[in-house]
């Protein structure tokens, strides 16, 4: 069977029977439980060296994941587990988390809440992570010296992050002994791993393909303020770019909201204002992505679903839609966007799917959301953010309340 590399804690590879024996033993200093102060130590500690400006000027995204995990967040969220009397909370067990690798942080977000959970985990690290993958692998490791010698022994004991080749014998060994295997990355990761069988009591929290679209509230834009336009760009840019437009919850289209001769005026603006932050970003479009942008926005062309077809240099492509209810959902190429308008939210309410997962929103008041996303009747979408906060992971995700899902309950009655 083959051997598992060990990405954190950092040890020699090892065997998936040896892996999951040190896995099932009582850690030092006894069982974790949810909310385990060894847990919230480790992860404060691994939240700060993040937050280092050095490590954060490198990679953006790894500031949101430190400012996710500090201590005061670690408590806020579970400070929401609040039981009725007689019910008590419990960890699940083992989980086994399945990550994708074309966003290669959000491992860490799911990991981190399952360990808050007190669960014991083991984590498949893509062999194609890179970048802030393996900057967080190194952030992990050296988080293991800032702890307590009895926390250190306890993360170590129950903590597992590996790397291995794709392997039948060892995917299902780790499925079969998991209390709840954690499935990322689209519909054929979800479908590949479910050959692997699961205990009778265990089951599978999945995260197949999803899409994610923006909306703009002409209104809005017209009462903002030019700093707030600014903003709006600068916040689409990091929701749309950091991880070239790959991640679930960046939009791929732009829906302008109010009267079409004003929309298409704001639409202007607003290209010409992420045109700017691309220059000031000194964003680089590889050569082959400019190829694949044009293939895909030809490509929609010649298939009837856009009218017209613009490019600002290789770092923005915008298709207007022919027809705004037949949405290209799939990926096209870092900064495509299809762009269309509507005359109220109303007329997008028929258009959304049950893939649809975040609306990045601008100008629009809660009221006028909510009535929006009532509407929908739950058919789709799990999130309204404002512009800038696509890509800000939350305790509720893709409609899931995670600690909820990785803890169970148990009933008291005397």
């Amino acid at each position: 069977m083959s051997a598992l590399e060990q990405r954190f804690p950092a040890a020699e590879p090892i065997g998936v029977d040896a892996l999951l024996d040190g896995l099932r033993e009582e850690p030092p200093g006894g069982r974790l439980r949810v909310g385990d102060p060894r847990v919230v130590e480790f992860v404060t500690k691994f939240a700060r060296k993040l937050l280092a400006p050095a490590l954060a000027r490198r990679f953006p995204e790894l500031a949101s994941l430190g400012f996710f995990l500090r201590k005061g967040e670690l408590n806020r969220a579970l400070s929401g587990l609040d039981t009725a009397e007689g019910v008590l909370r419990f960890p699940r067990g083992l989980v086994f988390h399945v990550p994708p690798a074309n966003v290669d942080t959000i491992f860490v977000y799911s990991w981190a809440l399952s360990a808050l959970a007190g669960n014991h985990n083991v984590v498949r690290v893509s062999s194609r992570s890179a970048g802030a993958a393996e900057a967080v692998l190194e952030a992990l490791n050296a988080a293991l010296d800032d702890v307590s010698p009895d926390t250190a022994a306890t993360i170590r004991a129950t903590q597992r992050m590996v790397t291995y080749d794709r392997s039948d014998e060892v995917s299902g060994a780790l499925s079969l002994a998991a209390d709840l295997r954690v499935i990322w990355g689209g519909d054929a990761s979800v479908a590949a791993l479910r050959k692997y069988p699961l205990a009778p009591h265990a089951r599978d929290l999945t995260f197949p393909d999803r899409s994610s679209f923006a909306i703009a509230s002409v209104r809005g834009w017209q009462e903002a303020t030019p700093e707030a336009r600014r903003t709006a760009a600068e916040g689409f840019y990091n929701d749309s770019y950091w991880f070239d437009q790959a991640a679930c919850s960046s939009p791929r289209a732009v829906f302008w909201v109010g009267d079409a001769a004003a929309a298409r005026a704001a639409g202007a603006e607003f290209r010409e204002l992420l045109g700017q932050v691309l220059a000031a970003k000194q964003h680089v479009v590889e050569p082959a992505m400019a190829v694949q942008k044009r293939v895909s926005a030809y490509g929609a062309a010649v298939d009837g679903l856009v009218s017209e077809i613009r490019f600002d240099g290789n770092a923005l492509a915008t298709l207007e839609l022919t027809d705004a209810t037949v949405l290209p959902r799939e990926w096209l190429g870092a900064g495509t966007f299809a762009n269309a308008s509507l005359g109220s939210l109303d007329e997008l309410v028929p258009i959304v799917r049950r893939k649809d997962q975040t609306v990045s929103q601008f100008g629009f008041t809660t009221a006028e959301l909510t009535d929006f996303v009532t509407a929908l009747a739950g058919r789709g979408v799990d999130r309204v953010v404002p512009f800038g906060s696509a890509l800000t992971f939350a305790g509720v995700w893709d409609g899931y309340d995670l600690l909820a899902e990785f803890s169970r309950l148990v009933t008291v009655q005397a």
